[in-house]
């Protein structure tokens, strides 16, 4: 870790709430995809090309539901996060999309789509990074600055978000602090800030292990919380929690993420704040010196 970084206000930890907005972008045959999206809550994964009206409409109650009630509790915490949303999602929730605006989230790409890109050509590639970032600046008034991919990337994927003047990305999972990473292009080595994701506090795993219950899951997000807090009192730390429209919103999950909120509130020397304002300020108190 840079012996320099600082968070505002002698802050021990850094608390990035991250909400993941994929409905409405997923794969599809109706969007002209070989098959149907294979992440599904009872991990029904068909291998046909036919549509699946259930989980299309599983869904789209993140849409419907899900999202109002996280940003119903976002609203009476008071805390601005991230929203890593794909953009045709956006397009096609202007009601959501008004509402994360109205509350100042920073809306961080997630891509085009919520789809796949690992197999992409460069030229492909560089496309579906510009046409994400042109729909979310027409979507929200403001273009991001942030990337998270579908998990996986290609060796071109970090250097084609410099071209499109992206700040950080986040499809890295190695530190608990964020860290500068060198991108060779054809001007010369370059920097782009990373602000490290955790797949351990995410809320996928409601999906990924059924038998999880929300106490459980609170009580590990509560203990990451704990370790990093007592930590950041020798040295900053960072926190990220990843959520999801249709999994967390649900009625008997949700009272797990406010809880969650209300214990970290309830902590003094904690910046609550967005990943656009965690990559601004190590840029600022760690400037890359080539």
């Amino acid at each position: 870790m840079d012996p320099r970084l600082s968070w505002p206000d002698r802050a021990r930890l850094a608390m990035s709430f991250v909400v993941n907005v994929e409905e409405g972008s997923e794969m599809s045959v109706a969007e002209g995809d070989k098959g149907p999206e294979p992440v599904d809550e009872l991990s029904v994964s068909l291998r046909i090309p036919v549509r699946n009206y259930g989980n299309e409409s599983n869904y789209q109650y993140g849409i419907r539901a899900g999202g109002p009630r996280i940003l119903d509790l976002l609203k009476r915490h008071g805390i601005r996060c991230t929203f890593t949303a794909a953009a045709l999602s956006l397009e096609r929730a202007p009601d959501l999309t008004r509402e994360i605006v109205a509350q100042g989230h920073e809306v961080c790409s997630h891509g085009w789509r919520w789809v796949h890109t690992f197999s992409y050509p460069e030229d492909r590639e560089r496309d579906f990074i510009g046409k994400a970032a042109d729909s979310i600046a027409r979507t929200t008034g403001t273009r991001p600055y942030g990337w998270l991919s579908r998990y996986l990337h290609t060796a071109n994927t970090r250097r084609l978000l410099l071209e499109h003047g992206f700040r950080y990305h986040m499809d890295d999972y190695s530190d608990d602090v964020p860290r500068w990473e060198v991108v060779e292009t054809p001007e010369g080595p370059r920097p782009i800030v990373v602000v490290p994701y955790a797949l351990d506090t995410n809320d996928m795993k409601f999906w990924l292990s059924p038998s999880l219950t929300p106490e459980q899951w609170l009580d590990y997000a509560i203990a990451t919380f704990d370790t990093l807090y007592e930590e950041g009192a020798h040295a900053p730390k960072m926190m990220s929690l990843g959520l999801h429209l249709r999994i967390i919103g649900r009625p008997g999950r949700i009272g797990a993420l406010d809880r969650f909120m209300s214990y970290v509130c309830g902590r003094p020397d904690v910046w609550i704040t967005s990943r656009l304002a965690i990559a601004d300020r190590f840029a600022e108190t760690c400037p890359w010196q080539g």
